[in-house]
């Protein structure tokens, strides 16, 4: 079963990977240019995508009775606190400077744009440092 799941990952992921590459959201210089109003193409790729999946999470649980790959669907509760905020705009603020979001930068990466390197260390350096402070207690 584990083999299974590791083939669904990787065909997933390559699937995700290959369809940022076609709309274009591995290029910084279009995903900027999105947040500044002067192309809206890829707002009719996340549209697609939000449409996707809020298809997948309220018919995927009807019509399959439980995961094709799991015991049971599982409903995560979501909760709006402190760190979900400062989370979020630092996340927004990140992705608005360098046009750059952690998806789309891993999937770049395989396009040979190797410019984005820097923002994924700088990903990976935020996410340490999260870790860290919120073991730290703050």
């Amino acid at each position: 079963m584990r083999t299974m799941h590791f083939w669904a990952v990787l065909a997933s992921g390559a699937l995700f990977g290959f369809g940022l590459a076609v709309s274009t959201m591995v290029s910084p210089e279009v995903v900027l240019s999105f947040l500044r109003f002067q192309d809206f193409g890829l707002m009719l790729v996340m549209g697609g995508a939000v449409l996707v999946t809020l298809l997948a999470y309220q018919l995927g649980p009807r019509w399959l009775g439980r995961p094709l790959m799991g015991q049971q669907f599982l409903v995560r509760t979501a909760t709006l606190d402190r760190d979900t905020v400062v989370g979020s705009a630092i996340f927004g603020m990140g992705w608005g400077l360098c046009g750059v979001c952690p998806g789309p930068a891993i999937a770049a990466l395989g396009t040979g744009n190797w410019d984005v390197a820097v923002a994924l260390a700088g990903i990976a350096v935020g996410a340490y440092a999260q870790g860290w402070l919120k073991d730290a207690g703050f």
